[in-house]
């Protein structure tokens, strides 16, 4: 369950899931399920306008998009990214791929059977191959492949490059069995999760030495067993083609050859519309132009209700035509340049929109949760009366709505870290932390000393007569006297004063002060007045800065400054996963509300600020809680790009139901590539929002993300990918015995309690799983949302005979 890889030889050997399409995702979603109730919910179907494969043509070509070429074939790697998890579930085998429900299923293309045949002394699986199934160049798949393939990932050797091992560490030898078609393999200790092994499988060509395994499969695989075979990378053309595979001995592929191109997300819309690719994962803004362009079918030609120019009203065009044609020449000359620029904007939208309407969008819900993160390793969240807190306050329903809603899929909050709804063994765990209530929220906080006047109260170790009590050298003493002597002048200015200097004061002074408190006092109330305007006031682009490092606020933390963890991910990993991440994250849309510009009396107080500058918690926010001279306030991260607008979305949301209970929230919105590595991984935030793929092997892939982090020699912190710092021994145990428990049904349980712990911790609470909308031509078959199975791409093709080439090809 990887968001991000991680450099071998540094932490404990693990399984990682690379993360699909755009960078973690695909899923059904909850139907009802009470807290603490066992599963009932059922998924939401795929979406792939299924056909029999007699229905589909043989013959043409599909092109794909995908994020970027892929920076490796070896799947194994730190840097595997999506589009390698693509481009080899078509070259390579998969023994047990996930169905519809989210269950590893035996694939008889490579299997006859495997199972466990002995449990004691030592687990024993035997796998019996399909007689059939060959490599590309004719030898057998066999006991060989799946050796060279154990030594390579067990970790025993250096020399091999590899960021996923868990579970081949167990493997104490493997053997041929009666036959070269039966392998046999005998651990040293029980694995539950025995089916997660070589998926895919490479054969012994690139398994066998350190140079293959490195460097020879990361650009190219010479030798596979898929539907396809590899037939060029082309990195000038940003294409991998791949071609019918002449040696498989399976259901034979419908299309000759199928196209992965390379398309960043927001150049989706135009390559579709340009007949480029006939398949791409969309986000929402694409997904409601394909759904006009489609509707407007009927308008004879008509001229568009939506697009460049359709906001204009009569009057406006009225306006601009008699400027075109004015006696002001300057200012005609202007009017007729933006006349004909958006003359053209017009006909290129119409344009795009009449060929938009080749297009179905497919959608489900991706395996794959959003989560609100809490950093636990210090400051208020390292309480967890703090941390339960937030998440008590949190309405989970009404965010799942504000992103699922829109877009027509059931909007339900996620109840389990560890599995999703369709899938076995799902339980909503939620009712270990509780349901949001405001009221036991606040408790919580008071219980852990945060009160309404504690941010004005001096810490518990200030002594007076400190050296901050003196000013310009005066007694402290003395000072402090005059200081109590001028507020009661200020508090009751009727009464006679005792202090000399207050005697010297007229009455046109005493009036002045007086005045001056009034509009204080008027100041202070509409600014409370105006408090929740101000949290919801975080402008998409734009910070408003009036009152930077508040006395007491926590200081935002720098990207440069060296930090005490030790995040186990390579750099680049990190970045390329964070950008997988934020790529899909655009998906989800936009709620529709636009925020406000933060309301202050007498206008707003300070400029704008470029992306990265911290929105502070609004000034003098109605209630805001403290403790010790010390404001709460949390440090929130987002990402500030074009496609997560979904997830400041959300954060805004979240900010105000925080506020709510008295804490305050300083957004930092920050570049897409710097967000996850800059932030998330290295843990420069205290809350933040990312998402986790879905897995059919919690035990395993599940544990490095919520594992208690390990001090390390030099006293800093070994988080695994757990970048909450939050976890317990307990949780540890759980996910120890169920990896080491064979009996599914026993270590299905174990994984509720285990859910059920990570709940209570509140270090992670998940919010919603994630949509998924694909583009796909309206005459393809057995493609699009896929949900949770792996795409059958031998089944893929045009439902009515093309002729030969793809539709994008004879748009070109």
């Amino acid at each position: 369950m990887s968001h991000v890889g991680v450099p071998r030889g540094t932490v404990r050997k693990r399984r990682s899931l690379a993360l699909l399409t755009a960078g973690v995702l695909t899923i059904p979603v909850l139907a009802g399920c009470s807290s603490g109730g066992e599963e009932t919910s059922r998924g939401v179907p795929q979406d792939i306008a299924p056909a029999a494969r007699e229905t589909v043509a043989d013959g043409s070509t599909v092109t794909w998009a995908v994020d970027a070429l892929p920076a490796t074939f070896n799947a194994f790697q730190a840097d595997a990214d999506s589009a390698t998890t693509r481009i080899t579930g078509a070259l390579l085998p998969t023994l047990f791929p996930m169905d519809r429900t989210g269950q590893p299923k035996l694939n008889p293309d490579y299997l006859e059977s495997a199972k466990v045949i002995e449990r004691e002394p030592k687990q024993v699986v035997l796998y019996k191959l399909n007689q059939q199934a060959v490599w590309s160049d004719g030898r057998e798949i066999g006991a060989p492949d799946f050796v060279a393939q154990w030594r390579a990932l067990r970790g025993k050797d250096s020399a091999f490059w590899t960021a996923r091992n868990a579970g081949y560490e167990r493997i104490e030898k493997i053997e041929r069995g009666a036959d070269d078609l039966q392998v046999r393999v005998t651990f040293s200790k029980p694995y539950a999760d025995w089916r997660s092994l070589f998926s895919p499988l490479y054969p012994k060509e690139i398994t066998g030495s350190p140079d293959a395994f490195n460097d020879g499969a990361r650009t190219t695989l010479k030798n596979t067993a898929g539907p396809f075979v590899l037939r060029s990378v082309s990195k000038s053309k940003g294409t991998v083609t791949l071609a019918r595979n002449p040696r498989w001995w399976g259901d034979r592929a419908k299309l000759d050859t199928l196209v992965f191109r390379a398309v960043a997300a927001k150049d989706r819309t135009q390559a579709l519309a340009d007949g480029t690719v006939d398949v791409a994962d969309i986000d929402a803004a694409t997904a409601d132009r394909i759904t006009l362009a489609r509707r407007d079918r009927g308008n004879n030609g008509q001229p568009l209700n939506h697009g460049p120019g359709s906001e204009i009203t009569p009057a406006q065009a009225l306006r601009s035509w008699a400027q075109a044609h004015g006696s002001d020449e300057d200012a005609a000359e202007i009017a007729q340049a933006a006349r004909e620029k958006n003359r053209k904007a017009v006909v290129a939208y119409a344009a795009e929109q009449k060929a938009l309407r080749d297009f179905a969008v497919r959608k489900s819900l991706e395996p794959a949760y959003t989560q609100l993160a809490l950093n636990g390793e210090s400051g208020p969240l390292a309480d967890d009366r703090v941390r339960r807190a937030v998440a008590r306050a949190l309405d989970r329903e009404e965010l799942a709505r504000t992103v699922l809603g829109p877009l027509g899929l059931p909007a339900k909050p996620l109840g389990s870290h560890l599995a999703l709804a369709g899938q076995p063994g799902y339980k909503d765990g939620s009712g270990a932390l509780g349901e949001q209530n405001t009221k036991e929220a606040q408790a919580l906080l008071a219980d852990a000393g945060w009160t309404r006047g504690g941010a004005a109260e001096p810490p518990k170790d200030t002594k007076a007569g400190s050296e901050a009590e003196k000013k310009d050298g005066k007694d402290g003493k003395d000072d402090g006297a005059d200081a109590e002597k001028e507020k009661k002048t200020a508090d009751d200015t009727d009464k006679a004063s005792t202090d000399k200097e207050t005697d010297k004061e007229t009455d046109k002074d005493r009036a002045d002060k007086e005045a001056a408190a009034e509009r204080k006092k008027a100041d202070q109330a509409s600014a409370d007045r105006d408090s929740e305007d101000s949290a919801a006031s975080r402008d998409e682009g734009l910070y408003i800065v009036g009152d930077d490092n508040k006395p007491g606020a926590p200081a935002p933390a720098t990207v440069g400054s060296a930090s005490a963890v030790h995040v186990l991910a390579p750099a680049r990993t990190a970045a390329a996963q964070g950008t997988a991440l934020l790529r899909q994250a655009g998906v989800l849309g936009e709620d529709g509300a636009v925020a406000a510009t933060d309301k202050q009396p007498g206008g707003a107080a300070g400029a704008y600020a470029p992306v990265g500058t911290a929105a502070p918690a609004p000034a003098a926010a109605k209630g805001q809680l403290g403790k010790d001279g010390k404001t709460l306030t949390l440090r929130f991260v987002l990402p500030s790009g074009p496609g997560s607008q979904s997830l400041r979305s959300v954060g805004d949301k979240i900010a105000v139901m925080l506020e709510k209970i008295g804490i305050g929230t300083e957004i930092t919105k920050v570049p897409d590539e710097s967000y996850f590595k800059d932030h998330i991984a290295s843990g420069a935030y205290d809350l933040a929002l990312y998402s986790w793929p879905a897995t059919a092997y919690p035990a395993t892939d599940g544990r490095p993300i919520y594992a208690k982090p390990e001090p390390a020699t030099d006293g800093s912190l070994l988080v695994e990918q757990n970048y909450t710092r939050v976890g317990t021994d307990h949780i540890d145990q759980l996910f120890d015995k169920a990896a080491a428990e064979l009996d599914e049904k026993a270590a299905r349980e174990l994984m509720k309690q285990a859910d059920a712990r990570i709940w209570a911790a509140a270090g992670s609470i998940p919010l919603f799983q994630r949509p998924q909308l694909v583009a796909v031509d309206k005459k393809l078959a057995n493609v699009g949302a896929f949900g949770f199975a792996a795409p059958r791409y031998q089944d893929i093709g045009f439902k009515n005979r093309q002729a030969a080439g793809s539709p994008a090809d004879r748009k070109k």
